[in-house]
């Protein structure tokens, strides 16, 4: 069984990626933090941290949780046309009285580092990777599958938990590499029935130890995209490690697996929106 480190392979990105900076004239990412959430907080001094270390310039727009959805398209309208800003970023979730898909939706396309906007995921459908911006945690799968020379071509995979920020652009990346792809949700019954048959499975639920080792065949490839926090604090994810790792092939530990290799996806698309603003 050998360890997918994602800690190892973000870090690695993170300096090429400086390295890289150093030759634009500037590259900025903006974030929008609406309220003042715990878990959002401390995801946005994350991307920040993370920024300064690449040599990427930060903007954070910090706005109360009464902002309206008229104040908040502005401030995005405002970052759409700032030269300084290769990257825009609103941290999830936004307050109820605010629809999240029209923000986004508001988001210039060629901006959406997240990879959120319709247009970007359009175009990730179509197998057009090269000109969109994808996802940035099945991104960071992918980049972790093809570190360790795992071709998902003719593999069967599972995606279990069809989100459109995880489940659904993971199943389009995988198809685009030509892996047949099963994917499953809250409303699948049984769930065994389509892990035990997969080569590879890829869990992003959040329900801590779903994926027990009689559920996967012997030398399965398992991606464990969840986080969850067990009372007596420890941080798990969706899969059972202990006993699932005595079965797999390649398994991603939680935490330091998939974790890191989103935040590195991040400042990668804001290099890559830096680029295609010099090759306009």
């Amino acid at each position: 069984m050998i360890i997918l480190d994602g800690k190892k392979l973000a870090d690695k990105i993170r300096n090429e990626l400086k390295a890289e900076v150093k030759m634009f004239d500037h590259v900025g990412l903006a974030v929008i933090l609406v309220g003042d959430d715990d878990a959002s907080r401390l995801y946005v001094s994350m991307k920040k941290k993370a920024c300064e270390e690449a040599g990427i310039e930060s903007f954070e727009i910090k706005l109360p949780s009464t902002v309206t959805e008229h104040e908040l398209i502005a401030e995005v309208e405002k970052l759409n046309i700032n030269n300084k800003v290769d990257g825009i970023l609103v941290q999830l979730p936004l307050p109820k009285h605010i629809n999240t898909a029209k923000i986004i939706s508001v988001i210039d396309p060629k901006k959406d580092v997240d990879g959120f906007h319709h247009v970007n995921i359009g175009s990730l459908v179509a197998g057009m990777e090269d000109n969109c911006f994808v996802s940035c945690t099945p991104l960071g799968v992918i980049k972790l599958l093809e570190e360790y020379n795992i071709d998902p071509k003719g593999k069967n995979s599972v995606v279990v938990g069809a989100s459109n920020i995880v489940g659904k652009p993971m199943a389009s990346l995988l198809l685009n590499r030509n892996s047949t792809v099963d994917i499953c949700h809250i409303y699948t019954q049984d769930l065994k029935s389509h892990t035990i048959n997969a080569d590879i499975i890829i869990v992003a639920v959040g329900k801590a130890n779903l994926i027990t080792a009689d559920m996967i065949k012997n030398d399965a490839i398992v991606i464990d995209v969840g986080i969850n926090k067990l009372p007596n604090g420890k941080i798990v994810g969706d899969v059972d490690f202990d006993e699932v790792s005595t079965k797999a092939s390649y398994i991603t530990p939680v935490p330091g697996g998939v974790g890191p290799m989103t935040i590195a996806m991040l400042l990668s698309n804001t290099v890559k929106s830096a680029k295609m603003r010099l090759s306009k």
